[in-house]
């Protein structure tokens, strides 16, 4: 009798650690690209904060791909800003997945194994 429930909790403890495993590969995917969109947005912070020094009527050249476009300031200031903007919404995004995940982990768990506790956590 104690055969069938050893095989079904080892089964349960397998598919559980998987889930695990894999919940933990993809946090980690997600905290670096947190780290390169808060790169990204520093950097389009400094590089618009350098621009602003400049008078207004500065004219500038944009890259794009393997040219440079003449740009106005305000068109440079403009887009850094929406870049900034974005990167800080991808960011949220990340983390509220990444919060998402690690609770529905936490729950399949207790979902399983009943008033279990997890080490690591």
């Amino acid at each position: 009798m104690a055969a069938p429930v050893d095989l079904e909790l080892k089964k349960a403890f397998t598919e559980l650690q998987a889930k695990v495993i894999d919940t933990q590969q993809k946090v980690k995917l997600a905290d670096i690209q947190i780290e390169q969109l808060n790169r990204t947005k520093k950097h389009a912070h400094l590089t618009d904060t350098e621009i602003m020094t400049l008078i207004d009527e500065t004219n500038m050249y944009e890259g794009v791909g393997r040219m440079f476009i003449l740009q106005s300031k305000e068109v440079i200031h403009n887009q850094l800003l929406e870049k900034q903007k974005i990167a800080e919404e991808k960011i949220k995004e990340l983390e509220f997945l990444i919060a998402g995940r690690a609770s529905s982990s936490y729950l399949s768990a207790e979902k399983i194994l009943p008033g279990a506790e997890c080490e690591g956590s």
